[in-house]
């Protein structure tokens, strides 16, 4: 799995325009992508002007596709209209995953890969 996640900073008077602008492109890439199992750009709520950016892609080859598509273009071009000052976006490569929480407790550890 591939996590994409980051900032990026709009004129702040048009950052809920540009959510709002940007709503059909996150569910279209959620809906017509393979391999895209969350993709969210969302208003920061302590930053005027910042989106945070969350993406879950399967694998390498879904998040290359995904950076040839029609979606990402329409994302990059929307996000340009509405004032773009700045992103700080990370692509993180995951090699285990467990949930948060295991018999009520909250930890870091990982289950799966370094035993109970």
């Amino acid at each position: 799995m591939i996590i994409i996640a980051g900032t990026i900073d709009l004129d702040p008077d048009r950052r809920d325009e540009a959510v709002a602008a940007s709503v059909p492109l996150q569910q279209a890439t959620r809906d017509d992508e393979p391999g895209c199992l969350a993709y969210c750009f969302a208003a920061d709520p302590c930053v005027d002007g910042r989106l945070q950016v969350y993406e879950l892609w399967a694998d390498s080859k879904t998040l290359d596709a995904h950076f040839q598509h029609e979606n990402y273009f329409n994302m990059r071009d929307a996000l340009h209209r509405f004032g773009l000052r700045g992103a700080d976006t990370t692509k993180y490569r995951v090699d285990a995953t467990d949930p948060v929480y295991k018999d009520g407790v909250a930890a870091a550890r990982f289950w799966s890969v370094e035993g109970s």
